[in-house]
């Protein structure tokens, strides 16, 4: 479940990067008018700047719920200093 979520995040922030970047916002623009949605064009910046960062929040937190977390060290008789309370 976590590796979806991190795909789509990575795949939602590259393609609101490449639209921020203007490389993408022509087929935007022509994908917009084709389903009538034309007059959004306008406000695109206001709609992809908070998709960029919701993306690249949402990639962020999927990748910190994937790495491993520390276990903590437990008293063994090899190691009798190290308690747990």
């Amino acid at each position: 479940m976590m590796k979806g979520l991190l795909s789509f995040g990575v795949v939602g922030t590259v393609v609101a990067a490449l639209c921020c970047a203007g490389i993408m916002t022509p087929l935007l623009v022509g994908l917009l008018t084709v389903v009538g949605l034309g007059a959004l064009t306008a406000h695109l910046d206001a709609v992809l700047l908070p998709a960029l960062i919701g993306f690249a929040v949402l990639s962020f937190c999927a990748y910190r719920r994937l790495q491993p977390r520390p276990t903590p060290e437990r008293a063994t008789p090899a190691n009798p200093e190290r308690s747990t309370p």
